[in-house]
C-alpha cells in the first residue's frame, strides 16, 4: 500500500470483537491510526456465505485517529437467493464514508481512539451505532376487549353452525 493509499477489506464480523490475537491486531491498527472506517453490510450479501459481513477500510499516513462506523446491515433488497445493495443503498454509504458523518441517527458515529481503548479495542458495530427500536406499548385492556370480543363472535358462529347441522340432520 502506497503511503496515501487506501485499502477496503471484507471480512466475517468476529474480526471485530474477538480476541486476544485479533485483539492484539485489532489495537495495532488502531493506535497506529490505520482504520478509516468499519462498515457493517447485510446478510446474505456474497455468494457462498450467508453471514453478514463487514468492510474495514484501512489509510495510511491519515492525520486524524477516529473511526466511522456505519451500519448499513438493514439497508439492502431481500433477494430469493441473495441479498443485494441498491443504487440508493451503496450511495448512502458512499456519501455518508465521504462526508464522515459523525452522528446519523441509527446509521453511523465517529468514534474516538480515545472511546474505542475505553471499549478494550472492540470495534463491534452496535457498540457505536446504536439501532435500537423502542418497542410500542401493549394496551392489555385493548387486548382483553378483543379477545372477548372475538370469543362472542366465535359464539355466535358455533350456534349458527350447530343451528344448521340440525337442519341437515347431522
Amino acid at each position: 500500500l502506497k503511503n496515501t493509499g487506501t485499502m477496503a477489506i471484507i471480512l466475517p464480523h468476529g474480526v471485530l470483537f474477538r480476541g486476544p490475537a485479533e485483539g492484539k491486531i485489532r489495537q495495532k491498527l488502531v493506535d497506529s491510526g490505520a482504520i478509516y472506517a468499519v462498515i457493517g453490510m447485510p446478510a446474505n450479501l456474497f455468494y457462498n456465505t450467508s453471514i453478514p459481513t463487514t468492510i474495514i477500510a484501512l489509510k495510511k499516513n491519515r492525520t486524524g485517529r477516529d473511526i466511522l462506523f456505519i451500519d448499513a446491515s438493514s439497508q439492502f433488497e431481500k433477494g430469493k437467493n441473495q441479498n443485494l445493495l441498491r443504487d440508493s443503498d451503496i450511495a448512502r454509504i458512499v456519501s455518508t464514508y465521504e462526508a464522515r458523518e459523525a452522528k446519523v441517527d441509527k446509521y453511523s458515529y465517529r468514534a474516538s481512539r480515545a472511546e474505542i481503548r475505553e471499549n478494550d479495542y472492540n470495534l463491534n458495530i452496535p457498540r457505536y451505532v446504536d439501532t435500537f427500536e423502542e418497542e410500542e406499548l401493549v394496551d392489555i385492556d385493548e387486548v382483553k376487549r378483543n379477545i372477548e370480543s372475538i370469543e362472542a363472535e366465535l359464539s355466535q358462529v358455533q350456534a349458527q353452525m350447530k343451528k344448521y347441522l340440525e337442519e341437515l340432520g347431522l
